[in-house]
């Protein structure tokens, strides 16, 4: 153990958090969550990150962290009508499907087949809305929003990892500053709530089975290639396993999908975190106990959040949104001949477009692979 272990191990944490609380917020109010729910929910992940992360490094003595579905809880955000024990029921199906995964290597390799300028089209297209959102509060409250916007402009040119961390913080302090927030309460230790899931068949097809799609292609496979681009083996299996058990029972207390890090993961599988390439598993300890101590205090976390503006909230979720919508946008439209249909998944899943109880995000990607078989087959046919 070393200074660098313990610094690298406690950045990747706050970077994860810190970066993406608010989405998870916003998560929680589109299903309308209760306080008690939603603190119960943020713990839970916690929790569940914890419990993940300390299993999987010690068990394998490789690096590998863990993290919330990030696109996941982007993708919960953009619903509407859903109610919290329906969205309960999604989360339970994406861990299932996780599992399954794990279990069965051709649903594994179906979810690979899946082209990836459609699963990032999909992912962009969810993405979207938030970071639009910035601009409506924009109007309603600049003296907030706009010096939170030029900050990040300007802190990415530096550390994109640290440029959101930041941002939150500036904006915190530029609320209270602009008596734009309510007195924070102090230190409440989080407890955690039973949800009895309900199963509707409109809400699985529209919110669990895309869950399970984003967390797999956003997150999972993404997770797996930093190992991999570190020169670590990667037990996918495991891996899979873990993090899908650990979905499946963290479901019934609120909180949706865990999976693989990527981003963190690559804060702690770099020579900054040990210049022992076999010695950086620490990081997985010390990044576990990091997330012991966030999920004590959830409830806290929710009552502070709870105490600033909406603008506030909304602006931080787009600016950690940001990045990913760029990633995304970039791999949609890499490949020249599958453009037309990843521009086809974008706009339908950006749009909002429901039908039958379900979400735009489903439908996105049954246009975005419908157009994409009738271009094969097309070119195919041509010659």
């Amino acid at each position: 153990m070393r200074a660098s272990v313990l610094i690298s191990a406690i950045m990747a944490v706050l970077v994860g958090f810190g970066g993406s609380v608010a989405v998870v917020l916003a998560a929680a109010q589109a299903v309308g969550a209760s306080a008690e729910q939603t603190s119960s929910w943020i713990a839970m992940l916690c929790v569940a990150m914890a419990a993940t992360t300390a299993f999987l490094s010690i068990r394998h003595r490789l690096p590998i962290v863990t993290a919330w579905s990030t696109p996941g809880a982007a993708l919960i955000a953009t619903t509407s009508g859903i109610a919290i024990e329906a969205a309960v029921g999604a989360f339970v199906l994406a861990a299932v499907l996780v599992l399954a995964t794990a279990a069965f290597r051709p649903l594994g390799r179906l979810i690979e087949a899946i082209p990836t300028s459609i699963a990032s089209a999909m992912l962009a297209g969810v993405l979207f809305g938030f970071v639009v959102a910035i601009f409506d509060h924009l109007a309603s409250a600049p003296a907030l929003v706009l010096p939170m916007v030029v900050a990040f402009i300007v802190l990415r040119l530096y550390s994109p990892a640290w440029a959101t961390l930041a941002v939150l913080v500036g904006g915190i302090t530029l609320a209270i500053g602009l008596g734009m927030a309510d007195p924070i309460e102090g230190l409440r230790l989080s407890s955690f709530v039973w949800i009895a899931p309900a199963f509707d068949p409109a809400v699985l097809i529209g919110l669990g089975v895309p869950l399970y799609l984003v967390t797999m292609a956003s997150q999972n496979l993404p997770g797996f290639a930093v190992l991999r681009a570190a020169d670590y083996p990667v037990p996918s299996r495991s891996i899979l396993t873990v993090t899908g058990l650990a979905s499946l029972v963290s479901a019934f207390a609120g909180a949706h999908t865990s999976n693989a890090a990527a981003i963190t993961a690559a804060i702690c599988t770099g020579p900054d975190a040990h210049p022992d390439k076999d010695k950086r598993w620490l990081t997985g300890p010390v990044y576990a106990a990091g997330y012991a101590v966030l999920a004590l205090f959830g409830a806290s976390v929710v009552a502070a959040f709870a105490s600033f503006p909406t603008a506030l909230i909304v602006t931080v979720a787009g600016i950690a949104l940001t990045g990913p919508l760029v990633g995304a946008l970039g791999t949609a439209l890499a490949q020249e001949r599958e453009r037309f249909a990843a521009v086809v998944t974008f706009v339908v899943t950006a749009s909002g477009f429901a039908a039958y109880g379900i979400g735009a995000a489903f439908w996105g990607l049954i246009a975005g692979l419908a157009v994409f078989a009738l271009d094969r087959i097309a070119k195919a046919v041509g010659g």
